[in-house]
């Protein structure tokens, strides 16, 4: 079965993580009711500064932060747009402020992407 994925890749100050993870639960919950076929969130264990690229570098890692690497998986993009339509207007998600998240938004990257190769 083909699969469309969200990916996330973001910093989260340490001193943050337990509120990251509460709004990653809370999150996770409410796409999970519209459909998404999975939701996972990672703390890094393993990520090293890279001599060109690392996952550090992309998100521009901070000595007291640590990087978080999460998806969303869903059957199609069609329904990926769908699921986070709805997510997007449900104002468990609608009502939260950018300013007041338990991270730097600005530094979080992520980006849709169609599945080619699964076992």
């Amino acid at each position: 079965m083909a699969m469309y994925v969200d990916g996330f890749l973001m910093p989260i100050p340490k001193k943050n993580v337990d509120a990251y993870r509460k709004l990653a639960r809370k999150a996770g919950k409410v796409w999970m009711e519209y459909g998404a076929l999975s939701y996972v969130e990672c703390m890094a264990d393993d990520v090293k500064p890279g001599k060109w690229t690392s996952f550090p570098q992309a998100v521009k890692l901070k000595p007291d932060e640590v990087v978080w690497f999460s998806w969303i998986t869903y059957k199609s993009r069609k329904h990926r747009d769908s699921v986070n339509k709805k997510v997007m207007a449900d104002p468990r998600i609608a009502g939260m402020d950018p300013k007041t998240m338990p991270f730097d938004a600005k530094r979080m990257i992520w980006g849709g992407f169609a599945s080619k190769v699964q076992f």
